[in-house]
């Protein structure tokens, strides 16, 4: 169970590092540029549907402007929060997943390395025995 919260936290502070570091990049990809919004682009295609359903014009503070204005300008403090913490929750999940991932990896290892091709000694025939005797007396008979 350690392991597991260690790949999450690994899986946190990745996903909010790469996060931050890739907004600015996918912005551009996606035609969000300093210069303005790239011809042909994704963004192009946002900003005509939003000027088409507003009446011609791209309403301020919506989607497509607040994308340019951080394509424009980079992302504000709050903007980089947002985005960090949205990477944070991706890359804990992914970490945490992994880290379950190698800890049934291990415990499924440990489990076919202990057991053996012998057969079972006197005494663990007895226990075992005695376990089936224990688990036949805790369940109730419900009649039907």
């Amino acid at each position: 169970m350690r392991r597991r919260g260690l790949f999450t936290l690994i899986g946190v502070a990745t996903g909010a590092v790469a996060a931050v570091v890739l907004a600015p990049v996918a912005l551009t990809v996606a035609g969000f540029t300093s210069a303005g919004i790239a011809a042909g682009s994704l963004a192009a295609g946002m900003m005509s549907s939003a000027a088409v359903a507003n009446g011609g014009a791209v309403a301020a503070g919506s989607l497509v402007a607040v994308l340019q204005s951080a394509g424009a300008a980079g992302l504000s403090a709050g903007a980089a929060a947002a985005v960090a913490s949205v990477g944070g929750v991706i890359g804990g999940a992914v970490g945490g997943a992994a880290g379950g991932a190698a800890g049934g990896a291990a415990g499924g290892a440990a489990v076919l390395l202990s057991h053996s091709n012998s057969p079972p000694s006197p005494e663990e025939e007895e226990e075992e025995e005695d376990e089936e005797m224990i688990n036949l007396e805790t369940k109730e008979l419900v009649p039907k």
